[in-house]
């Protein structure tokens, strides 16, 4: 049985390597600080599905007819933020369209938690929408974040532009935080709201927005990570509504906070904003740079940043992170054509941001391009490059663009593109060894688990093929709605997320 190193940081922090020990949490996006989306779960099911509706309660699923399914519970209309798992609950991001407390209604972003034994619904976090429409806080897409699970607190970026400190047990054992979150969940303005045992206990809230001038295009997105009791969090700061201009261009795309305290404690000024291209919503890794964490960053722009977390108070005595180096993840052809004139954006053969999460792995890091799933299909890039000096070791290019996070292990790299391959590249040459068709779109990632690599398709599949150097569908189950999220397995459970749905599949 393989086991995962740990090594220990200074701080306390532990930084997951390579391989897991088995039976353990998914306790934020990615799994591990360095989001590689390898799990150590074995005896996952094989036979899964996603069953049918109850006909005597309308959006209900009859646990009977999904095979292999411990619980399933309804969410909203549309959930984009991928399940974590830890301290005995499950956190998942969805929209208000089956309110949980009557008193709050009407569009809002909701985190709710449910327990991990049974599914029983614990509490909700309700976060009223942004005004400005879908420029900055796009309707129904509730929150896209996964919540980052630390002990008793989790921290999630909300659709206002924050970043939140949850209270894991809610409002049920008293209000420990902020003392007004009927007020919050009501919204600026609003009479407050109703709020107990069910609702969730809110610690502190950083504004992006008010404290920053951040300026979120279409949703706050991408997931918090966690480094020397340091929250990294990516701002969404982007263009505006007509797309031809930068509102904030000096506002950071990157910044870091006290854990305990919410006071902000570094910001990046590497003119990212500046030169974005729509948008930062690539979401944080955690990794290690000459012997000491270091942060790697898919910005807006489309290169990949390393940055000391450390940070430097500057001459105006804003904390400032400092980059390492900087690398284009997307090769000169991308920018410019024949004639060296520069490509539009979002033309199919131009540039792109990146929008998938970079990947640490054994002093490497492996990051994909990828837009905006409106603007379609394009060329895209998987990039491999060195921790230490910024420098690639190898581009893939018979890749589309892609929305997601790689996936390594045993020296085989997978990664999904957007038009729906998966495609499964050594590691150490960049060579191709196989590409497997879904037929369907794929927003979500890979998920490496039990010997097997699971992933779900914007027509409700989970795709499942075997580890390994050669290709073998292993099978494919079926769901009644789409999968935009990533599959998690977390202490012998693998969870399935549709846009209306939680799934937990196990004995």
């Amino acid at each position: 049985m393989a086991s995962r190193n740990i090594k220990f940081i200074v701080s306390g922090f532990f930084l997951l390597c390579a391989n897991y020990c088995p039976a353990v949490p998914w306790a934020q996006w990615g799994g591990s600080p360095d989001k590689n989306m390898v799990s150590p779960e074995l005896d996952l099911p094989l036979e899964i599905s996603g069953g049918e509706e109850r006909e005597d309660r309308e959006g209900e699923i009859n646990l009977a007819s999904a095979k292999g399914c411990k619980w399933v519970v309804a969410l909203g209309s549309e959930s984009y933020g991928t399940p974590t798992v830890g301290s005995g609950v499950v956190l998942v991001g969805t929209n208000n369209e089956k309110p949980r407390n009557p008193s709050i209604a009407g569009d809002r972003g909701v985190v709710m938690a449910f327990r991990e034994k049974d599914g029983e619904f614990l509490w909700q976090l309700t976060v009223p929408k942004l005004p400005g429409g879908d420029e900055v806080d796009w309707e129904y897409l509730g929150i896209c974040s996964s919540t980052l699970i630390e002990g008793e607190r989790g921290y999630v970026m909300t659709n206002r532009g924050e970043v939140a400190c949850l209270d894991l047990k809610g409002l049920a054992n008293g209000n420990q935080g902020i003392q007004s979150e009927g007020q919050y969940m009501a919204g600026p303005g609003k009479k407050a709201a109703d709020v107990g045992p069910t609702d969730a206990d809110i610690l502190w809230t950083y504004d992006m927005i008010k404290e920053l001038g951040v300026v979120p295009h279409n949703i706050t997105s991408s997931s918090a990570a966690l480094v020397e009791g340091k929250i990294v969090a990516t701002t969404s700061n982007g263009i505006n509504e007509e797309h031809d201009h930068i509102p904030s261009p000096k506002a950071p795309a990157l910044i870091t906070l006290n854990a305990i305290t919410g006071k902000l404690e570094g910001i990046e000024q590497a003119g990212i904003s500046a030169a974005t291209m729509h948008c930062n919503w690539s979401s944080p890794c955690i990794g290690e740079r000459r012997g000491r964490p270091a942060i790697f960053f898919g910005g807006g722009d489309g290169f990949l940043h390393a940055f000391d977390p450390a940070g430097k108070k500057s001459d105006e005595g804003s904390p400032v992170l400092q980059e390492d180096w900087r690398v284009d993840a997307n090769p000169p052809e991308y920018r410019v054509d024949e004639d060296g004139k520069p490509r539009d954006y979002p033309s199919y053969r131009g540039p792109s941001e990146i929008v998938g999460t970079p990947v640490y792995h054994k002093g490497k890091v492996f990051v994909t391009v990828g837009q905006d799933p409106e603007n379609g299909d394009g060329v895209g890039m998987l990039s491999c490059v060195d921790a230490e000096t910024g420098r690639p070791d190898w581009t893939y290019k018979k890749i589309n663009r892609s929305l997601s996070t790689p996936s390594v292990k045993d020296g085989l790299v997978y990664i999904a593109d957007f038009t729906g391959q998966i495609h499964c590249v050594d590691a150490g040459s960049g060579k191709a060894l196989w590409v497997h068709d879904t037929l369907s779109r794929i927003w979500g990632s890979t998920l490496v688990a039990d010997g097997r690599i699971y992933i779900g398709t914007e027509d409700g599949e989970v795709i499942i093929l075997k580890e390994g150097r050669n290709l073998e569908e292993v099978g494919t189950a079926e769901f009644s709605g789409p999968i935009y999220s990533s599959l998690v397995a977390a202490n012998g459970t693998l969870y399935v997320q549709t846009q209306n749905h939680l799934y937990a599949f196990g004995k």
